[in-house]
């Protein structure tokens, strides 16, 4: 497929619905791991906080290999919809990189509670070199984090 084509691919994303037909799934899906820099590319020209999320959520496996994804994850820490960036925390905590760190303290003095906790949890997650920490705030050893 061209850039063109898989942009437009892409765009479909950009809905109220969230998501998009299984046929524009398995295209997408063809890309591999170069998704993350197409969704990068898309990010700002979305309109719907759906849509943004599905970018950022698609992005988060390959946060530790991509650029592209960690990129995303920093730009959508300043999302206007709450989801999105406990998305973009989430992919900032997948990718165990401390130079996220500066990022995400940005965030730990936001007006939105669960948005300076979800940093919070991301850079203690960072710290300890340990996603799981993401969503095991309480390091119980209970809680783990699957990437699919």
């Amino acid at each position: 497929m061209t850039h063109e084509e898989i942009m437009a691919l892409v765009m479909e994303l950009d809905n109220a619905k969230g998501g998009a037909s299984d046929e524009t799934w398995q295209k997408l899906q063809t890309v591999g791991a170069d998704i993350a820099a197409y969704y990068l590319e898309a990010y700002p020209r979305f309109k719907k906080w759906q849509g943004r999320v599905e970018l950022v959520c698609g992005v988060t496996k390959y946060s530790r290999t991509k650029d592209e994804a960690f990129r995303l994850g920093v730009l959508a820490l300043a999302d206007k919809a709450a989801i999105v960036r406990y998305r973009a925390c989430g992919v900032l905590a997948y990718s165990l990189r401390r130079d996220a760190i500066p990022f995400l303290e940005t965030l730990l003095s936001h007006p939105t509670k669960d948005t300076a906790e979800h940093a919070a949890a991301a850079i203690d997650a960072i710290n300890h070199q340990n996603h799981n920490y993401f969503i095991d705030r309480s390091h119980t050893g209970r809680g783990f984090w699957v990437i699919n």
